[in-house]
């Protein structure tokens, strides 16, 4: 116990340290929100990889999606890397930044509006982001109840407080560079633990062959794998069309998610987009591919321990606390530094978001709409008393979470990312994306993450994923059969991408004539 509160103290004393380190860059409201925009590509890499992956991610979908399709859930990590990471890095980045830097917009919801034109699109954009950032953040707290209990025998609460205090005092002294700063330290445990974690995690079930053996001579009597023997160590495991809704939420998502688009809003230069490409990519192989695969041999716990018995007689999974219970009997030293881990995959999401959100209320929300007059001090008070005030919030909720941390995450990314993926993508490339097919997605979207929380037509997963690929279809559609933008308006936001150079031509010789 005293090692661990050790290993938790020291990695308390950096974050606040980093936090201090970095306050003279929050002077102003660029500085607070993006950094200056002078990120270098590690710093943006991690940025980017720490706040895509959480605990989220490591206790509540590695547990749930691993006891479901075994080793096959390592497929999602796959996606995330080549989808989420590599492909996100390449087609948004380099683009991201050269017309958000043209528009002047530090947010997406201001993207939306200089680049269609539209102040409204820019003050609904930061009501669906101020909104659905909340169960995510709840679900971000979710994951480490049972890891904590069962670590150090306290209380979720005090676990909930004291993430969300630290969290809160290193974002209001540095902003964006206290959490990007932050964000390289939190990475690098979590690059070193997840490996430790996995191997040691294997070697107690005789290593990673007699692991796989005990996998495949689970009975097939399950009605998820539908007789199909030796499902959950199987390629593509027992469901494979369940798993490509997974791939599709986890991976696709990130396109459209403003905490993750925003992080290319602040890179450097050219140089650090394709560095940041290349450890981004690197990362998420790692991280997510680690945890889906570690996840994956959930099933070698007895159930008894994961589930509980229903009045009516049923089974119900609890699904948050197989990858505790997977973990329980690593040693001592292991589980000091996989409470660090966890602990820092969620702070830095969590700053992440809290900064999005801080971000969004301030300067596109209040600013201009419901605060005519606001300076340069204003502003900077403003995203501090909304920093704190999110926190708060997303406390209050997470301490009676309604749901599955998988399930909070796809309510979440699916309402996000249905709305904002296919008009934000389309938008960066094509010129004849219009103001209507964006309102036409952000109702989509959201229309359809609400509607399916009471029909339930589709599970949450189902549901995000069918929303982000609608939004793809409907956005082309809508914007050929609605009124274009005004061509010159089009052509001068595009005209970042081409810069007009004079060159000198060598003279020739005319052609003789026969």
């Amino acid at each position: 116990m005293i090692l661990k509160i050790i290993l938790l103290v020291v990695f308390f004393a950096v974050m606040i340290a980093v936090g201090w380190y970095s306050r003279h860059t929050a002077k102003t409201v660029d500085g607070f929100v993006l950094g200056g925009r002078s990120v270098g590509p590690w710093i943006s890499a991690f940025a980017y990889g720490t706040s895509y992956f959480s605990a989220v991610v490591f206790i509540g979908y590695a547990g749930q999606f691993g006891w479901r399709y075994g080793l096959a859930s390592t497929w999602i990590g796959v996606g995330n890397a080549i989808i989420g990471s590599l492909l996100a890095w390449v087609i948004l980045g380099r683009r991201t930044r050269v017309m958000t830097k043209h528009l002047n917009a530090a947010t997406m919801p201001a993207f939306f509006e200089k680049r269609f034109g539209s102040k409204e699109l820019k003050i609904t954009a930061s009501v669906i982001i101020f909104i659905f950032l909340i169960p995510y953040t709840a679900s971000v707290y979710n994951g480490l109840s049972n890891l904590f209990n069962m670590a150090f025998g306290i209380p979720y609460i005090y676990c909930v407080l004291m993430m969300a205090v630290l969290t809160c005092v290193y974002v209001l002294m540095g902003g964006y560079m206290a959490t990007v700063y932050n964000d390289f330290v939190q990475g690098i445990i979590m690059l070193v633990g997840i490996v430790a974690v996995i191997l040691a995690v294997l070697n107690g079930h005789g290593g990673f062959m007699e692991a796989v053996r005990k996998l495949s001579e689970i009975p097939s009597d399950n009605p998820i794998t539908m007789g199909q023997p030796g499902a959950f160590a199987s390629f593509f495991g027992p469901d494979p069309m369940g798993l490509l809704y997974v791939v599709i939420l986890t991976s696709l998502g990130t396109w459209g998610l403003p905490q993750m688009v925003q992080k290319f809003y602040a890179i450097k230069s050219e140089k650090a987009v394709a560095t940041g490409t290349i450890v981004s990519t690197f990362f998420a192989v790692v991280i997510a591919g680690g945890s889906y695969f570690l996840g994956g041999f959930a099933r070698l716990i007895d159930a008894a321990n994961v589930s509980t018995v229903n009045p009516d007689g049923s089974i119900k999974m609890l699904y948050d606390t197989v990858m505790p219970q997977l973990l329980s009997k690593l040693p001592d030293i292991l589980m000091g530094v996989l409470v660090v881990l966890v602990m820092s995959a969620s702070m830095s999401t969590l700053s992440s978001l809290v900064l999005t959100s801080s971000s969004t209320m301030t300067l596109d929300f209040l600013k201009g709409s419901f605060m005519k007059d606001m300076n340069e001090k204003k502003q900077l008070l403003c995203l501090r008393v909304l920093v704190i005030f999110f926190i708060v919030l997303s406390v209050v909720i997470a301490m009676d979470p309604p749901t599955f941390i998988a399930q909070l995450m796809g309510i979440s990314w699916g309402a996000l990312a249905g709305a904002f993926l296919a008009p934000f993508l389309y938008g960066l490339y094509w010129k004849k994306v219009t103001p209507a097919s964006c309102w036409a997605c952000f109702a989509f979207g959201v229309g359809l993450t609400v509607i399916n929380i009471y029909t339930k037509w589709f599970n949450s997963i189902q549901a995000g994923a069918f929303a982000m690929l609608g939004g793809l279809i409907l956005v082309p559609i809508v914007s050929l059969l609605t009124p274009k933008m005004e061509a010159k308006n089009v052509d001068d936001i595009f005209s970042c991408y081409d810069v007009e150079v004079e060159t000198k031509a060598r003279n020739i010789l005319p052609e003789q004539k026969d």
